[in-house]
């Protein structure tokens, strides 16, 4: 066949188009994927590292759909480094990000930025506060269990075993964390149904330390007490450790929150009656997958659902 060289050159453009434009099959480039950063509270606490096992689980399985950042704070009251955090990711032009945020309140004004940005916020864990959200004038969508019920769960299971009149201490969370506050609110309810009295409530800070020494100082304080109700399994921990100290493992009943690997030797002995699971993992794939649909269909933030509750679930004994 002749050399004709028109033919040539336009075998050569139209190759050069698929270069350009990607083969079908070829990996999309990081520069064209989506970001997500996944902003966590502390972890130091298994709760939150199985949440960012579950995340980093679901990018590799879709590692051409969306770029993952994954950070964490130091400690659980460490609100400004978990600001910093949000800010990084603006920098770093993230699309979307999806918060587990330390504080209901302090995180909002910074969030409201990076919406005003055109980034999409998610809400996981712990609700932001709405009124909060209401005189910034956004919406950010909260998935997540709802936590009253969950300890209200805890606490009712708790109260089978005891008789009116028994007294217990409450450890809870950060006081002006909501999913803190509901926690609280759930337990209370449980006990003032049964008709136990609630001798002490004090917060642990979600951490095993701070618990402990809630913990003993209930147990000094209150000799007793015959049930401890923590706000999550860290503090828990703390309280099981301080009834051993005190000489009363198997006298003082303990429930927790969040089931996480840890206190599964504790159930399985007796030194924890319950907890309650609320699936971190999914928590984080389905703000996630909510992000990602959000982007994909260029949806405002205005429009994004209100809420996505996720499962809570008791964890005794007999259910592991």
């Amino acid at each position: 066949m002749p050399f004709n060289r028109r033919r040539v050159q336009t075998a050569f453009i139209a190759l050069l188009a698929l270069v350009i434009a990607g083969s079908p099959g070829s990996p999309v480039r990081a520069q064209d994927k989506p970001k997500i950063a996944l902003i966590m509270k502390s972890l130091a606490n298994e709760f939150f590292r199985t949440m960012e096992d579950g995340a980093r689980a679901h990018q590799k399985a879709n590692a051409d759909a969306y770029t993952l950042l994954a950070n964490g704070i130091k400690n659980e009251t460490d609100t400004a480094a978990q600001i910093k955090m949000i800010e990084q990711a603006v920098a770093q032009k993230v699309n979307a990000i999806v918060l587990a945020p330390s504080d209901s309140k302090a995180l909002v004004p910074v969030l409201k930025s990076a919406i005003d940005k055109g980034i999409i916020v998610v809400n996981i864990d712990n609700r932001l506060d709405a009124a909060a959200l209401k005189e910034k004038n956004i919406n950010v969508p909260f998935v997540g269990p709802d936590n009253r019920l969950g300890a209200k769960m805890a606490g009712e299971y708790l109260a089978r075993r005891l008789k009116a009149g028994d007294k217990v201490g409450i450890i809870e969370g950060i006081a002006t964390a909501f999913n803190g506050q509901q926690r609280s609110l759930g337990h209370h309810e449980a006990m003032k149904a049964a008709g136990i009295t609630v001798a002490s409530v004090q917060s642990g800070q979600w951490e095993i330390e701070k618990g402990n020494t809630v913990a003993a100082g209930m147990l000094r304080e209150h000799p007793d007490l015959v049930a401890l109700l923590a706000g999550n399994d860290s503090m828990a921990l703390g309280a099981v450790a301080a009834i051993k100290a005190a000489g009363k493992t198997g006298k003082v009943l303990v429930v927790g929150y969040d089931n996480i690997g840890a206190i599964a030797p504790l159930l399985a002995d007796g030194r924890m009656l319950a907890s309650v699971e609320q699936y971190a993992a999914k928590q984080a794939v389905f703000g996630i997958e909510l992000a990602q649909k959000a982007i994909a269909a260029k949806t405002p933030q205005a429009q994004l659902p209100a809420v996505m509750q996720t499962d809570v679930v008791l964890s005794t004994k007999d259910s592991r």
